[in-house]
């Protein structure tokens, strides 16, 4: 099919046109997520206060001025965020815990935007005393756990099951980047984010 002349010589100006008009909106609204790691490993960590028989509490270093408190009691962990201990262990994080006997993975996930976390991601493991092991010890069923960071308080947002999702690591990631901005600690409900398995079962008891 043949064009007009005249359509042949518009058309790149009019394309020419809406793109500049659409590209300071675009170039306004743009926002870049990205992702980084640190460690909470005991040797990375130091001990706060003295060790009691099945308590200890341990400070690690995190990212933007930012420490991570993880407190251990009767094999129930809390894990917490604060520019310092003392702030970090009067979050409401530092005081959401799970019933069953748990853990956390020694990687820390921090979601930013433009270089600025407000949000961590961490792997707990859930005992399930209803699935033991053929020694009869519960089974440990996987979980990620987000948790939004200051400006505001720190608290879980969305818990997404390990087992039950096998992109669990990246529905963890587009929870963190829609929620947890504004998110209202104390208000909000924590969501499931995905399919709910065992593990989402025993920390939402």
């Amino acid at each position: 099919m043949k064009m007009a002349p005249f359509l042949r010589t518009a058309r790149p100006a009019v394309v020419v046109l809406i793109c500049a008009a659409a590209s300071p909106v675009s170039w306004a609204n743009a926002q870049t997520f990205s992702s980084s790691y640190t460690s909470t490993a005991p040797k990375d960590c130091r001990t706060i206060g003295k060790p009691r028989d099945v308590s200890t509490v341990q400070l690690c270093p995190g990212k933007s001025g930012l420490v991570v408190l993880i407190s251990e009691d009767d094999l129930r962990q809390t894990v917490s965020v604060g520019p310092n201990h003392v702030a970090a262990a009067k979050e409401p994080a530092a005081e959401t815990w799970f019933a069953p006997f748990n853990s956390t993975a020694n990687t820390l996930e921090w979601r930013a935007v433009d270089g600025r976390p407000f949000a961590i991601i961490q792997r707990w493991l859930i005992a399930d005393n209803n699935d033991p092991d053929k020694t009869g010890n519960p089974t440990s069923k996987p979980m990620l756990a987000v948790t939004r960071l200051p400006p505001g308080p720190v608290c879980h947002v969305a818990y997404i099951d390990g087992q039950a999702n096998r992109n669990a690591n990246e529905l963890a990631r587009q929870a963190a980047d829609e929620f947890a901005r504004d998110f209202k600690c104390g208000k909000d409900e924590v969501k499931v984010v995905g399919e709910k398995g065992a593990a989402v079962s025993l920390a939402k008891r």
